[in-house]
Formats: structure tokens, C-alpha cells, sequence
């Protein structure tokens, strides 16, 4: 017998090691091209039959609050298909896609679903996975169901919501009795319009008769998880007007949309007492030159009573100029912000249907729009007569993001120690602090240096008293600071209550 030379067995070990070596590495190789593939997906792909559609799947939370959010899998959901006919390779649900800016601060946590869709390819019904969900697992479940949860998917960009399952026979007051029922909506029916080869719409339903009973969490229970999906050609939507169809959407209560009617309203009703008392003014003023003129310049002083006695402290400088001109600065600086933001939605710049679009533009226009806070406050500080321009800047920097900064490490930590979306990523966070720290704090200080230098000293209209005239303190009850307080803030709170109701409302 012939015996091998051992450089043979060498050759042909290291063969084997590559061969198994390729076969393992391949379909990984594979998988991570197609998380490479979602990820990198432009909108308004046009597809061609049999073309593979992802289903991404993004948070739960109960419908009532919707700012209260979690991971999509931090409910006991398929994460594996079980047919093996699906599209090769298997994509396996819980794989966190890429998130842009503003989808991380509204708390989108996109991540990959084993659904498989297929473009133009309707399915009748097929099995996702069967799941034995221990008690554990049906408890959260049937607490997610009786806090009346819901789902928020996509497909091709376009959102899609759903309940996880309903109550029956609840009571209203006692909740839960023995007559009630807890039913789970284990298949969901995807339904999607076509227009010229791109998805326009899509709509996710969940199917009464196919529910399973889980008001008995005391044993295990095996559900079987199954979709069934629906093509059909859409003519009403094209991909540019898609998102027009959600602006009429009513998966969210009536009382959610904001009244505009209402709040034109209370504008035009503060316009005219603001109207009025301008009037008011002008007629008192008015009243005063024509007696001013008939009278010698000595006498003025005598003649003065009222509010008028206080002329002389109106242009004194405040005890603390540097954080009164930051507050100016920074006043102006978001005024601008508001106004560049508001322009931009209008032509089009901002889209204000993409998800994080608005937050992720008012964190850029802000970073940028830091020169002109620094202008205006080191201009008027150094107007004042003030010489610590530089404790002046740094407040300037700060007075807004401190506050929002101390405000956000608060609901930021209840949001981590509930495992909620609503939690900023860290990636997201040192991404914000380096656009502060490298971009806004710089533009603030380099405003504040062209501020200072351009400024003059100010000249008031009126001369000022050396001595500041003091405030009486012995006044009646309704002369009274928290009284005077109430009534100057009423008129106006009573014209922007019901809009902050719906506001809030919206967000809560």
C-alpha cells in the first residue's frame, strides 16, 4: 500500500478547514449583505415581481399614552419564521437597524421581522412560528393588552398600527371579573397598494376570528404567530403624495388633532385686547403731551403722578446685566430659530411627515443660529457699561441647554429604568453634546466677539434717576404683587387654556 507524503495530509486538511470554514462564514456573509441592503434602501424603490419587502417592525405602548414606548420584542413576538419556503436567507426578527437623528430622540427603535412579502405575490395564510409561551410570557402579554397596547410597524417607510388584542366583558369600574375575556390577535393581514412598481400605502389588520384566549395565564398555551398579506394596484396615491393619506388617518382619537379654528380664535382675541389697550395708551399719552405743552418745564415734576412717576427707573440698568442680556440673546436666538423653521416647513426644505424630521432641523437651526444669541447678548451687555464679557457668553451658551440638559437627565432616567424607547441612545446623546460643544458654544462666542466690538454705549430717551425709587409695600390686598400677578396673567391664560389642552392632549 501507497504510503500519503505528509505535505498531501497537509493540503488536504487545510482544503476541509477552508471548505467548512466557507460554508460557515457564507451564510453570514450572506445575512449581514441583506441587514446591509435594509439599511441602505432608498425610498420609492421601484420593485419588480417577486422583489423581497421587509417588514420593520419599531415600538409598543399603550394607546393612551403614547409617549410611554417599548422595543417591539420586549413582548414575547416571533423572532424566527418557521416555513422554509421563505426567501433565502432568513431574516431573523430583533436586529436593530440604523436610526437617524431624529428618529432617536422621538424614540423609534426600528428592528428587522421574520415576515416575508414578497412584491405582487399575494399569501392566503402562512405560518410565522408556533410559540409554548410559558406564564411569564402570557402575563405580559395579557398586561399589555388590558393597558390596550399597540403596534407600530413599517413597510417601505410607511407606518402601520395595530392592537395586540381587546378585552370583552370588562366592567368599568371593577376592570377584570370572572365573566371577562382576554383575546390575543396572533395573525396580522397586510394590506398594500401599488402604484408603477412602488408601495403607496399600507395598512395592517388584525382578524377577530382568528384570536386566541389567554385569560388563563396560570398554564402554558401554545399560539401559533401567522400573517396573510394582500397586493392590489392603488390610482388615487402616487409615491410623491403617499403621506397624504395619514393627515386624514384616524387610528388616533378625534381629540388628539389640534382645533385651529379655536385657536385663530383666541389670536384674534388677544390681537384686539392687545388692540384696545394700545388705544387706551395712546389717548392717556396723547391727553398728557397736550398738557405737557401748556405747561413750564419746572412745574413737570410736580404734575406727575402714577406711573408716570416711574420714568426715571425705566432705562436703569438691572442688578444683574450679564444673565438679563443672555436671556435677551438667547430670547432672540430661538425667535430665530422658530421663524427659519417655520419657513423652511412651508417651502419644503423640512419635511414634516418624515419621522425626527422637525427635532433633528430645531437642533441644527439652534447649533447655527447660536451667533446671533451671542451677538445680541454681548452687544447689549457691552451697551450697558459691562466688563465680564466672557462670564456673559458662557451664560449666553448655557442658560437654555443647562436647564434642558438637567430637565432631560431626569426623564431620561425614569425612561432607562423602565426600558423605554422613550430613553435617549448614548450614541445620540454624545452626537447632540458634540454638535453643542464643537459647533454652538463656538458660533455663541464668535457672535459675542463681533457684538462687543461693534457696540456702543446706550443712550436712553429719558434722563435717569441716580436714586432708584422705592417700591411702596404697605398696599392694599389688591395692589398686592401675587394679586396684580393673577389678574395680569388671567386674560391671557384664559385665551391659550384650550389650546394647551389639545396640545398636551396630542402629546400625552
Amino acid at each position: 500500500m501507497r504510503r500519503r507524503h505528509p505535505t498531501s495530509l497537509v493540503a488536504a486538511a487545510a482544503l476541509s478547514v477552508a471548505s467548512a470554514l466557507f460554508i460557515l462564514a457564507s451564510p453570514a456573509e450572506a445575512y449581514t449583505e441583506l441587514i446591509k441592503k435594509i439599511n441602505t434602501k432608498k425610498i420609492g424603490h421601484v420593485h419588480t415581481p417577486h422583489d423581497g419587502v421587509h417588514v420593520i417592525v419599531n415600538k409598543v405602548g399603550p394607546f393612551n399614552n403614547p409617549t410611554e414606548t417599548y422595543r417591539y420584542y420586549s413582548l414575547p413576538f416571533c423572532r424566527k419564521h418557521a416555513a422554509d419556503e421563505v426567501v433565502k436567507p432568513v431574516l431573523h426578527g430583533g436586529h436593530r437597524l440604523k436610526h437617524k437623528l431624529g428618529e432617536s430622540i422621538t424614540g423609534n427603535r426600528k428592528e428587522t421581522s421574520p415576515y416575508e412579502l414578497t412584491f405582487n405575490d399575494n399569501i392566503h395564510w402562512r405560518l410565522l412560528c408556533e410559540e409554548e409561551l410559558g406564564t411569564e410570557e402570557l402575563t405580559k402579554l395579557k398586561d399589555a393588552i388590558h393597558n390596550n397596547y399597540f403596534f407600530e410597524m413599517f413597510v417601505d417607510d410607511l407606518p402601520m398600527w395595530g392592537y395586540i388584542g381587546e378585552i370583552f366583558d370588562e366592567d368599568v369600574i371593577l376592570g377584570e371579573t370572572e365573566s371577562s375575556r382576554t383575546f390575543l390577535y396572533p395573525h396580522l393581514h397586510f394590506k398594500i397598494g401599488v402604484n408603477e412598481g412602488q408601495i403607496v400605502t399600507a395598512t395592517v389588520f388584525t382578524q377577530s376570528n382568528r384570536r386566541e384566549d389567554i385569560t388563563d395565564v396560570s398554564k402554558p398555551k401554545k399560539i401559533k404567530f401567522s400573517y396573510s398579506v394582500e397586493w392590489y394596484t392603488e390610482e388615487d396615491f402616487n409615491h410623491a403624495s403617499r403621506m397624504s393619506r395619514y393627515q386624514d388617518n384616524r387610528f388616533l382619537p378625534s381629540s388628539f388633532e389640534v382645533h385651529w379654528l379655536s385657536i385663530i380664535n383666541s389670536f384674534v382675541l388677544v390681537l384686539l385686547l392687545t388692540a384696545f389697550l394700545t388705544i387706551v395708551l395712546l389717548r392717556v399719552l396723547k391727553n398728557d403731551f397736550s398738557r405737557y405743552m401748556e405747561i413750564d418745564e419746572e412745574t413737570i415734576d410736580e404734575e406727575e403722578n402714577g406711573w408716570k412717576l416711574i420714568r426715571g427707573d425705566v432705562f436703569r440698568f438691572p442688578q444683574y446685566p450679564e444673565f438679563f442680556c443672555a436671556a435677551i440673546g438667547t430670547g432672540v436666538q430661538l425667535t430665530v430659530t422658530t421663524l427659519l423653521l417655520l419657513t423652511l416647513a412651508l417651502i419644503g426644505t423640512v419635511s414634516t411627515t418624515k419621522r425626527g424630521s422637525i427635532l433633528t432641523s430645531v437642533i441644527v437651526l439652534y447649533c447655527f443660529t447660536s451667533i446671533i444669541g451671542g451677538y445680541w447678548s454681548a452687544s447689549l451687555y457691552r451697551s450697558m457699561g459691562g466688563t465680564r464679557w466672557v462670564h456673559n457668553i458662557i451664560i449666553t451658551a448655557g442658560l437654555f441647554p443647562v436647564p434642558l440638559f438637567a430637565i432631560f437627565a431626569w426623564v431620561n432616567s425614569i425612561a432607562l429604568a423602565h426600558k423605554s424607547t422613550a430613553a435617549l441612545p448614548v450614541l445620540t446623546f454624545l452626537v447632540i453634546v458634540a454638535m453643542f460643544t464643537f459647533i454652538s458654544f463656538p458660533l455663541t462666542l464668535i457672535g459675542g466677539i463681533v457684538g462687543r466690538n461693534r457696540s456702543s454705549d446706550f443712550k436712553a430717551p429719558t434722563r435717569t434717576t441716580k436714586v432708584a425709587r422705592e417700591i411702596p409695600t404697605d398696599v392694599p390686598w389688591f395692589r398686592s404683587t401675587p394679586f396684580l400677578m393673577l389678574i395680569a396673567g388671567f386674560l391671557p391664560f384664559s385665551a391659550i387654556y384650550i389650546e394647551l389642552h389639545y396640545i398636551f392632549a396630542s402629546i400625552w
